[in-house]
């Protein structure tokens, strides 16, 4: 941590982070499913999971900033040592060994995942290379062709690969296609409403970091308060139909925000709240949805497929939204709270972002509850544990 002098190298452990995390994220929710058979208690520990991550997500960074007053910066890379120590415990201690003949032995599809992973950066790379050298610079299309070039390359190379990192047969079925697609909307939705809200509560409106963590409780409340009422709501109006009714929620707190977040905090907390709530409810289900259109020896993938939808949707959501906003600044962010017309043109920009990821939701959910629909009915699972 000490060593970190630099961009380059703070970028190399953020990588090396990142590279832990997709590593281990999945684990929690393949462990569920491993744990539990009966659909309801997969909703149950479901929501357990995703609590503890929203609330993360949504209070991590106005909690960042707070540390920032206090201690250096370098002190954000180990705020986490203590989490996973005591996870770490927690797993060794209170969770059985799998059965060795239950783990699978196929190589690592390393080329695949290479070529995975050049395709999303040079994606998002594309994004800032236009506002940066703009559209008459050669500089983003040879990216963007590039960025084409490795995803066709990745479709080929796990279709024919032996053990292909992903077998794109199991993206054919209908509720791994749904889950994925509904954790996809929703990432962009999150995405969206953290860049956007908590810079106008700070830039715009002027609030301090202290008072910005305090605007967006209603978001964390509710995901709290929500999670006990997914698993009644799915019992009354079924899984099929729960996420559909969890994505209008965030699709309407998202044109709240769009079109009135500008005019007051009452219409920001509203947003807070819808989205917060449909977010609760959609991820549950299109999670548990993942790894009941799987087999059960896939558990692991379907774990992985569903946080990788979600995350690089958010990557794309922040993209694109950073992007509108930079493209319609004159100066730097930090100039938002010193010249009217910038904050203007940060709120139209806002507005448009919002509004265009407004339909991309739309859009994907759209096609989800149309896959939905043509899923078979799930076969009953039997409970091997008590709640």
């Amino acid at each position: 941590m000490t060593a970190v002098r630099s961009p380059d190298g703070l970028i190399a452990v953020r990588a090396a982070i990142g590279v832990a995390a997709a590593m281990t994220a999945p684990g929690s929710m393949a462990m569920a499913f491993r744990l539990f058979d009966d659909d309801a208690l997969r909703i149950r520990t479901t929501a357990v999971i995703s609590t503890v991550g929203l609330v993360g997500l949504a209070v991590g960074p106005t909690v960042g900033g707070l540390m920032l007053a206090i201690w250096p910066w370098q002190a954000l890379l180990a705020v986490n040592v203590p989490v996973a120590v005591l996870a770490g415990i927690c797993i060794r201690l209170g969770i059985p060994a799998d059965d060795t003949t239950e783990l699978h032995r196929e190589p690592l599809d390393l080329l695949g995942a290479l070529l995975g992973t050049a395709t999303i950066t040079l994606v998002l790379w594309t994004a800032t290379l236009v506002v940066e050298d703009g559209w008459s610079s050669p500089t983003p299309y040879g990216t963007g062709v590039t960025a084409v070039a490795c995803a066709a390359a990745f479709v080929l190379r796990e279709r024919r690969a032996p053990h292909p990192m992903l077998d794109l047969e199991l993206l054919k079925r209908p509720l791994v296609t749904a889950g994925v697609t509904y954790q996809a909307a929703i990432g962009l939705a999150v995405a969206g409403l953290a860049y956007s809200v908590t810079l106008q509560l700070q830039l715009v409106w002027g609030w301090p970091p202290a008072l910005a963590a305090i605007g967006n409780l209603p978001q964390v409340v509710t995901m709290i308060v929500a999670g006990p009422f997914v698993e009644k709501i799915v019992k009354k109006v079924g899984m099929n139909k729960a996420g559909p009714l969890g994505a209008a929620a965030v699709i309407t707190g998202l044109l709240v925000y769009a079109l009135l977040g500008r005019y007051g905090y009452p219409w920001i907390a509203a947003t807070l709240v819808l989205s917060a709530a449909g977010m609760r409810l959609v991820m549950i289900t299109a999670a548990v949805n993942v790894m009941r259109g799987l087999p059960p020896d896939q558990t692991s993938l379907g774990a992985s497929l569903n946080d990788t939808s979600q995350e690089v949707a958010s990557s794309i959501g922040l993209a694109v939204v950073g992007t509108i906003v930079a493209a319609a600044l004159t100066g730097t962010l930090a100039d938002i709270g010193h010249s009217s017309a910038d904050a203007q043109a940060f709120e139209n920009a806002v507005t448009t972002a919002t509004l265009v990821l407004t339909a991309t939701c739309a859009l994907l959910v759209a096609w989800a509850g149309r896959r939905t629909r043509h899923a078979a009915p799930a076969a009953p699972h039997r409970d091997t544990q008590s709640p």
